[in-house]
């Protein structure tokens, strides 16, 4: 089945349960930390997408405690989408080419000769601010 889905491109980050948990206003998107249960813990990640977003966004909690978060699109065909590693600060193409990023963006493996361009995300109290310009 892992197969198919890397053939088909299909990810495995949901999109958030609460889709109320974030929004986007002149280029800030800002995620309320207690409506995504998905970023509680490390390793925990997210997929934002429509709701006037310029491009889709992946919100990773990082092993570290961190966070983290990139345009949610490959850098070699550039649609198809990326998830974290399990247990490693990296995140991976959900396509068959499996490129891999470090959390800095430096391509580490694949068919991807650009780097994922991490985005400036900003932790506040109870909640994630992330600047897509």
């Amino acid at each position: 089945m892992e197969f198919f889905k890397r053939l088909f491109g299909i990810c495995q980050t949901p999109r958030p349960a609460d889709p109320e948990c974030w929004k986007y206003v002149d280029g800030i998107v800002e995620i309320t930390l207690d409506r995504a249960p998905e970023l509680a813990e490390p390793g925990g990640a997210i997929r934002l997408e429509g709701s006037g977003l310029p491009h889709r966004v992946l919100v990773v909690h990082g092993q570290g405690g961190s966070f983290r978060a990139f345009p949610n699109r490959c850098t070699h065909v550039g649609h198809r989408r990326l998830d974290p590693v399990p247990g490693e600060a990296r995140i991976r193409c959900c396509s068959i080419g499996q490129s891999t990023f470090d959390y800095h963006g430096s391509n580490l493996s694949g068919l991807a000769t650009k780097p994922s361009q991490p985005l400036n995300i900003e932790s506040r109290p109870g909640k994630l601010v992330i600047s897509l310009d």
